[in-house]
C-alpha cells in the first residue's frame, strides 16, 4: 500500500515527537531505531525514507522538544517581570519536571549527553540554549541588555544544574533541598 505525501509527513512528525520524548527520557544512545520506530507505531524500514541518519533525527528532535518547551513558557512574558521569573523558576524546578524528563526541558535532560555527541548535535543544542537564554533574559532585571543576559545565564545555569542533580540522586529530601536552594539562588540572580 502506497503512503500519501500527507501520511508520510504525519509519520515524520510522529517520529520526531516520539524521538524527542524518548531522547529526553533515555538519552541519545539509550534509544535504538527499532524501539523508536515501534514507539512511533511504524516500522524501521520507513526511517531512512524520512531521515538521513539517527543524528539527523536527533538534531530535529532536540530542536522540536526545546521549541515546545519555549512555547510552554512563552505566556509568562505577558506577566510582570518578577512574577514571570518566579513562575518560571517554580515551574522549572517543580517535582513534576524533576520526575518527567521526557516531558520537560531538553537542555536539562540532554546537556550531559550532548557533550559526547557529534558537532551537529552540539550546534543544535547551542542554538536552543541561546534562544532559551534570550527568553529568560526578558524576565530578568537589569540596566541594559548585557546585564539581563548575564543574569539569565546565572538563572538558567542554576536551574539546569539543580534539575540535573535532583534527577541523579535517589534521596528525595536531597533532591527537594537542591530544588529549593536553587529556586532562591535563581530568583536572586535574576533580580537587581
Amino acid at each position: 500500500m502506497r503512503v500519501t505525501r500527507a501520511q508520510s509527513e504525519e509519520n515524520r512528525e510522529r517520529v520526531i515527537e516520539t524521538a524527542g520524548r524518548l531522547f529526553r527520557e533515555k538519552g541519545f544512545d539509550g534509544v535504538g531505531l527499532n524501539d523508536l520506530m515501534q514507539a512511533a507505531g511504524l516500522t524501521r524500514g520507513g526511517f531512512y525514507g524520512q531521515f538521513e541518519s539517527k543524528l539527523d533525527l536527533a538534531v530535529r528532535a532536540l530542536s522540536r522538544a526545546q521549541q515546545h518547551n519555549l512555547e510552554r513558557w512563552r505566556p509568562l512574558a505577558e506577566q510582570p517581570r518578577q512574577q514571570a521569573l518566579q513562575n518560571l523558576i517554580g515551574g522549572y524546578l517543580s517535582r513534576y519536571h524533576q520526575q518527567h524528563p521526557e516531558d520537560g526541558c531538553a537542555l536539562a535532560a540532554l546537556a550531559v549527553d550532548t557533550a559526547r555527541q557529534p558537532e551537529a548535535l552540539k550546534e543544535a543544542f547551542t542554538d536552543n540554549l541561546r534562544t532559551f537564554l534570550g527568553f529568560v533574559a526578558e524576565l530578568c532585571d537589569g540596566d541594559d541588555e548585557e546585564q539581563r543576559e548575564e543574569r539569565a545565564m546565572a538563572v538558567l545555569s542554576t536551574l539546569v544544574g539543580a534539575l540535573v542533580l535532583s534527577r541523579a540522586t535517589d534521596d528525595a529530601d536531597l533532591a527537594r533541598g537542591l530544588r529549593r536552594a536553587a529556586s532562591a539562588a535563581a530568583l536572586e540572580a535574576g533580580r537587581k
